[in-house]
């Protein structure tokens, strides 16, 4: 006989959430239920989202099983707040990380709050996206982030290093453009002195890199010109008498 909190991981992995439902109905503290067991040892943990107490609804996140997610949120799973694993990542990063988009737009619909958390090394959903080129993911949680994209693009890790250095590092050229656009700051250093472009891929992708910046300063200058002479987009009231 397969113990039940065996079994419900199982039913995850095998994306039944008739299964899930039905063995949460029968042991309904099993909710959480973190894996503690070791992982692989060819494998990181994050590979397979073990090893690290991450719960149910982390290892659906991860594998981008959103008939799951909705039954775990159900049944409340965070109804105590956002679920963290050992290195405080949350569900909503683990499915950034995997690129998941539609389990990032329901995580980030019913949790906006968790965007812009951080794990112990000072990443967050958007860094994660960053770094493996989901540009879906990314405009996703720029779209949901609290009090607008601005605030989340500052966030850095422990070494400093913003969504920026990760895009450029990574050779992600269309994040690095989505970044760009949403106002991350392609001059800021991390603890080395280093900037984004510094950490280009190849050749090319620092060129790109370099135009893309250019050519964001030339809109954002045009912008300033359109509203210091009048003409910058905005509304005018149009009196009863007018045309």
């Amino acid at each position: 006989m397969i113990e039940p909190s065996l079994r419900l991981r199982r039913a995850i992995h095998a994306a039944d959430p008739l299964l899930v439902r039905r063995i949460l109905k029968s042991h309904p503290h099993l909710l959480h239920n973190p894996d503690t067991s070791l992982p692989h040892p060819l494998h990181h943990p994050a590979d397979y989202a073990t090893g690290l107490s991450n719960t149910s609804l982390h290892l659906a996140a991860f594998l981008g099983l959103v008939p799951i997610i909705k039954v775990l949120l159900s049944l409340h799973h965070e109804a105590d707040g956002i679920s963290l694993n050992e290195d405080h990542q949350t569900p909503l990063m683990l499915a950034s990380r995997a690129g998941h988009t539609d389990a990032v737009h329901l995580l980030c619909t019913a949790f906006p709050q968790s965007i812009p958390k951080r794990d112990i090394r000072g990443r967050d959903a958007i860094i994660f996206a960053s770094e493996g080129g989901h540009d879906t993911c990314l405009q996703i949680l720029l779209t949901f982030a609290p009090g607008g994209p601005a605030e989340c693009l500052g966030n850095k890790d422990v070494d400093g290093n913003t969504a920026l250095h990760y895009a450029s590092s990574n050779g992600h050229l269309l994040v690095l453009r989505t970044l760009l656009a949403a106002g991350a700051d392609s001059e800021v250093r991390n603890v080395w002195s280093w900037t984004p472009v510094a950490y280009s891929a190849t050749v090319q992708a620092e060129v790109y890199f370099k135009g893309l910046v250019g050519e964001v300063e030339r809109r954002r200058a045009a912008r300033r010109q359109a509203e210091e002479r009048g003409t910058g987009g905005g509304v005018r009231v149009v009196g009863e008498g007018e045309e």
